[in-house]
C-alpha cells in the first residue's frame, strides 16, 4: 500500500478532465476538472501496475522483535540516485510471494482501495488492513503492505 500511497500523493496534486464526449444540443461538451487520484483510469491503471514494484523491497528481520517485514531498498523515480541505480540489475525469486499478495490484495479488495482513495483517506495502509479487509491482527504499523 505504500507504493499507492506514494502514486496517489502525487497524483492529488495534478488535475484531469473527465465527463461524457457526447455533445450537447448546443454542441458543448459536459466535462470538468477533478484531481487525477479520483480519475477512474488512472486508478485502474495504478493498481494494474503497483505489484510490479515488489521487486523494490527486501525481507528484513528485526533484530530485537525478530519480526519480518518488507522495506523498500530501491530509490524512486525522481530521487537523485536513481539513474545510477538503475544502472544494476537486480533479480530474485525472492519478492516472488510479496508480489503474488500484492496482487491477491489488490483483485479481492480493489473496490474498497478505490473507495479510500476517493475519499482521500490518508494512512491506505492502517485503514485498509484494520478496517476494511480485516487482513491485519497483531501489527500497528501496516506501511509496508
Amino acid at each position: 500500500m505504500d507504493e499507492v500511497e506514494y502514486d496517489v500523493t502525487k497524483a492529488r496534486q495534478e488535475k484531469t478532465k473527465v465527463g461524457s464526449f457526447r455533445m450537447n444540443p448546443d454542441g458543448t461538451q459536459e466535462r470538468r476538472k477533478i484531481p487525477l487520484a479520483q480519475s477512474e483510469a488512472f486508478l485502474t491503471d495504478l493498481l494494474d501496475k503497483v505489484c510490479e514494484r515488489m521487486n523494490d523491497y527486501r525481507l528484513e528481520e528485526d533484530p530485537v522483535t525478530k519480526e519480518k517485514t518488507f522495506k523498500r531498498f530501491a530509490p524512486r523515480k525522481g530521487d537523485k540516485i536513481y539513474k545510477e541505480f538503475k544502472k544494476f540489475y537486480f533479480y530474485s525469486d525472492a519478492y516472488r510471494p510479496l508480489k503474488f499478495a500484492c496482487e491477491t490484495i489488490i483483485e479481492e479488495f480493489e473496490d474498497e482501495i478505490f473507495s479510500l482513495i476517493t475519499q482521500e483517506a490518508h494512512h491506505l495502509a492502517d485503514t485498509l488492513c484494520g478496517g476494511k479487509s480485516g487482513l491485519c491482527e497483531t501489527s500497528t504499523n501496516h506501511t509496508e503492505l
